[in-house]
């Protein structure tokens, strides 16, 4: 091994893209949550060759790829998605048979407090990226342009809120109501549109929100866990009516690869976990596992931390998504439930303190965030 500047660099031997199913992916973002799942899951579960693009912004943690980081398929970048100079020298060196594109800014909140960020990351990163990996496809020779995807993940926020009933479909009309799903919207139609007028091969994927391990502490699941853990109030928006589908984070990670691998280009696919819960639902299920959990706890009952707050403004109702293609066409379906996830996550919390001590004592103390 060696390094240069930011990048690090394994010794490969013996590494061919039409071995089995071995392939060579770019995953930007893959120091975030979902980004991390996937590394974790592509290294310990399959023959891909990944190299890691992620800025390392305050969500971007290393931490999280520690049992793979030394893996010979393991390689990677600190490079901005907006840096076109750095992502075309990746390019080059790497040489990925596809794209798996995670980076962005991805809380509501902050997006409420300081818009720029997103604009910036989720739809000139995207613009930028798209145009780097539009021209090194342009370069392949035929067989490999038409082995080639750029993958897009975003989320289900793009189509708005639901009313009490109904559920998001691949063909819902857009109809973000944050900067982040707004930025998230106009990075999908800049996919799509790369894709019809440039013949970029493409797939998309819209999911429900993601929980489980190594999840930054400022969502809902990371956030109520560490505060019952030190028995903090356990925060609530509004009356905590507003209902979200959940996707256990590995659940998430295979949908992704399995869509790169098989998915129709030009098609886009819904990722959810069935699991509609309400806000207040999920943060009782939360202190009902944590009474269980921690029975000498001197914060029992949990349920006596639960606080209601001044709702997020501008807060969407309801999220619910109907994955029903995804497992009609490709067969995927989650493994976990909503209670068997969940306890996962809260053990995995318990007992690696470390990873969100170090979290907890640098980049968020637990602060409300978006609040005008």
């Amino acid at each position: 091994m060696f390094q240069k500047g930011h990048r690090i660099f394994f010794a490969l031997t013996n590494c061919s893209l039409n071995r089995g199913n071995d392939l060579k992916l770019i995953v930007t973002g893959g120091a975030g949550f979902i980004g991390s799942a996937v590394i974790r899951y592509l290294i310990n579960d399959t023959d891909v060759t990944i190299l890691n693009v992620d800025k390392l912004t305050y969500a971007g943690n290393l931490d999280s790829l520690s049992g793979v980081k030394n893996n010979p398929r393991y390689h990677f970048a600190q490079v901005d998605i907006c840096d076109v100079s750095a992502l075309q020298q990746e390019f080059t060196q790497f040489k990925p048979d596809a794209i798996m594109h995670l980076a962005a800014e991805s809380h509501v909140d902050r997006s409420i407090d300081g818009p720029a960020e997103f604009i910036n990351t989720n739809i000139v990163g995207t613009y930028t990226l798209l145009e780097a990996a539009r021209h090194y496809w342009q370069s392949l020779d035929s067989s490999a342009k038409a082995r080639f995807r750029f993958h897009h993940v975003s989320t289900d926020e793009v189509y708005g809120s639901l009313e009490k009933n109904g559920l998001f479909l691949e063909s819902t009309p857009y109809q973000p109501n944050s900067p982040y799903s707004a930025s998230k919207a106009a990075s999908d139609h800049l996919v799509r549109a790369w894709h019809h007028t440039f013949k970029l091969p493409i797939v998309t994927t819209n999911c429900s929100n993601n929980y489980g391990p190594y999840q930054f502490p400022e969502k809902l699941i990371p956030l109520i866990i560490l505060n019952a853990l030190e028995g903090k109030p356990l925060p609530v928006y509004g009356q905590g009516e507003n209902s979200r589908d959940w996707l256990y984070v590995d659940d998430h990670a295979r949908a992704l690869y399995l869509v790169l691998k098989q998915g129709e280009v030009g098609e886009t696919y819904n990722i959810g976990g069935h699991n509609e819960m309400t806000n207040l639902e999920v943060v009782q299920t939360l202190c009902t596992m944590f009474d269980d959990l921690q029975p000498t706890s001197p914060h029992k009952p949990h349920s006596q931390l639960i606080t209601f707050v001044t709702d997020r403004p501008g807060h969407d109702l309801r999220y619910a998504i109907d994955a029903s293609k995804i497992q009609k066409t490709l067969g995927w379906k989650p493994i976990e439930t909503f209670e068997t996830g969940l306890h996962k996550t809260v053990q995995w919390y318990l007992e690696n303190r470390n990873w969100w001590q170090r979290v907890r004592d640098g980049r968020y103390q637990g602060e409300r965030l978006g609040v005008l």
